[in-house]
């Protein structure tokens, strides 16, 4: 995954952002350590600060749990985790909606338009 910024969001919720989903995708599996600050501030091209600020932000979420010594882990709470999927489904699913609302589709239009792609693709 690349680090693109934007100048849309501020780059510390861009990073969190990107975070999220390297929890979601599996990167960074439930109760693994990730990587350091500093580590990650550099693969990001990023202060430190701001990639701490993240990390912070992620951990008042209960998203990671830091431990003194060891470093930051990824929960392993299997609830957490689903109502992240759910939040960052839902997150793109509105953003679907209101894209194909733009070419001029009504809801039903989307739904079924939706729901037609799913099972064309599903057989594969």
């Amino acid at each position: 995954m690349t680090w693109d910024f934007k100048g849309d969001l501020p780059i510390y919720k861009q990073l969190m952002n990107k975070l999220r989903m390297r929890i979601v995708n599996g990167t960074y599996p439930p109760g693994e350590r990730i990587p350091a600050v500093r580590e990650l501030a550099v693969e990001a091209g990023v202060n430190p600060n701001t990639m701490q600020r993240a990390l912070a932000e992620l951990e008042r979420e209960g998203l990671l749990l830091a431990q003194r010594t060891a470093g930051r882990f990824v929960t392993d709470d299997p609830g957490a985790l689903k109502v992240l999927r759910r939040e960052m489904a839902e997150e793109w699913i509105r953003a679907l909606f209101e894209q194909l609302a733009r070419l001029g589709l009504s809801q039903e239009e989307i739904v079924d338009a939706v729901s037609a792609w799913s099972e064309r693709h599903t057989e594969e």
